[in-house]
């Protein structure tokens, strides 16, 4: 009887043809035109930030605003301002109304001492 050693055992154990394609000499190309080989499942990368232009490893500031984020997020902000003011103005709209609906029509209170006075008079 043989011993299966750890490495066997995980060969044996391991499912065939679910294991993606492995690329020993993947190219990773990069915005700010790096680019360099490495091991990946895609034959090729792009990315918009590598290790030549981040301000981390090369000490310079880089401004990155992908598709004009800053400048919708700065819009967002002044849109909401002016409808948080659009909706303060209904509410005390609402309010004043509520005010004077009360003032125009008497309380329960008021009809009550009012029934009470006819009834004794």
């Amino acid at each position: 009887m043989k011993i299966l050693s750890t490495a066997d055992i995980l060969f044996l154990a391991m499912k065939t043809a679910i294991h993606p394609n492995w690329f020993p000499e993947a190219k990773v190309a990069c915005a700010c035109g790096n680019t360099f080989i490495t091991g990946s499942t895609l034959p090729e990368i792009r990315v918009e930030i590598c290790s030549n232009c981040h301000p981390l490893f090369s000490g310079s500031q880089k401004f990155v605003d992908t598709l004009g984020q800053v400048d919708r997020f700065i819009k967002k902000v002044e849109v909401s301002k002016v409808k948080k003011e659009q909706r303060r103005k209904i509410e005390e709209a609402r309010k004043s109304k509520i005010v004077q609906a009360k003032k125009e029509r008497p309380s329960l209170k008021e009809l009550l001492m009012q029934a009470r006075k006819q009834a004794t008079s």
